[in-house]
């Protein structure tokens, strides 16, 4: 979605606002989620006004009209992937309304949208999540031989513990962020992880992280404790790490191991679940580790070990 246009500038009626509020209390939707779907809607509001020289009266519309709003996506030369996101945003507002009986029936159902083409997930080898792992103190080591002034060593062992956890416990980088001291189960190796929807899980935290984290807290003037966040930006603020911040000490580190910088946090969690099941993890036990609704979600990750068995079995067997 683009960010050009200061959502807040634009008016929309009541009942989206209520669906955008729904979204953030009841759903507990990730702030992309919130503010993609708000674009959307604000986005549809302008073009129906442009179009029909009058805001959308949502109870009234019909499924002519989300046509000729797909056409004028379509001639806008929007990826497939954009056009699906706004009308998925469209689709949940309909049931939204449909729920507060504000009409019986979705106009926008069985629209033919274009199909976005399959893309396996990336991921990092074992080595390369190695290699990746030890950037942040291979910078710090080179920081400190440079001799430089004002060198927070915290923040470069914060960075070995963030990666050493998004990859130990395959989270989502809001997952990350969110992470309360008060989650971490020292004694059973757990980590308490509020997911989509309010929803949490119980997820397994290897040794490599647990000492990650400890090395890290012996690094601050004081622990976090409580519903304190595990990991923050600065020592003095106490402020929460932020997925922006993430990814730009991602690209940083990726450089240093000699990877591809356009990797996102994301694929670190690609790699985990593809190493589970590289490893003989059973495909129901990867969704719940990590907290995919629906087993669909997780099964791409088969699709992708099974390339790579097929071009194995090519590279190596005599009579392939």
């Amino acid at each position: 979605m683009s960010e050009s246009t200061p959502t807040d500038a634009v008016p929309v009626d009541e009942w989206a606002k209520k669906f955008l509020i729904h979204l953030a209390t009841d759903r507990g939707a990730s702030i992309y989620t919130q503010r993609n779907y708000r674009q959307a809607l604000i986005e549809f509001h302008r073009w129906h006004q442009r179009e029909r020289q009058q805001l959308p009266h949502w109870a009234t519309l019909q499924r002519d009209d989300f046509r000729g709003y797909l056409r004028f996506l379509g001639r806008s030369n929007l990826g497939r992937a954009a056009i699906q996101l706004r009308f998925s945003a469209l689709r949940s507002f309909y049931k939204f309304l449909v729920r507060h009986g504000v009409l019986t029936s979705l106009p926008i159902k069985n629209l033919s949208l274009p199909k976005i083409g399959k893309r396996l997930p990336q991921f990092l080898t074992a080595q390369q999540m190695v290699d990746l792992l030890k950037s942040p103190l291979k910078e710090l080591a080179a920081r400190r031989k440079a001799s430089e002034d004002d060198l927070d060593a915290s923040i470069y062992h914060r960075d070995v513990a963030v990666l050493e956890v998004i990859y130990s416990c395959g989270l989502r980088i809001s997952e990350l962020c969110g992470l309360q001291a008060q989650d971490i189960d020292w004694h059973n190796q757990s980590v308490r992880v509020r997911g989509k929807g309010k929803k949490e899980r119980l997820v397994p935290v290897g040794a490599p992280a647990l000492t990650a984290i400890q090395h890290y807290f012996s690094q601050l003037t004081r622990p976090p404790t409580g519903a304190m966040p595990v990991f923050v930006v600065d020592q003095k603020k106490r402020s929460p790490l932020y997925p922006r911040l993430v990814q730009l000490r991602l690209k940083r580190y990726l450089e240093i191991a000699g990877l591809d910088p356009k990797l996102t946090p994301h694929k670190l969690r690609h790699s985990y679940a593809t190493h589970l099941l590289d490893a003989g993890a059973d495909l129901r036990s990867v969704q719940e580790l990590l907290g995919h609704a629906h087993l669909v979600t997780t099964q791409v990750y088969t699709h992708l070990t099974t390339e790579r068995l097929k071009r194995a079995y090519d590279e190596a067997h005599p009579r392939a």
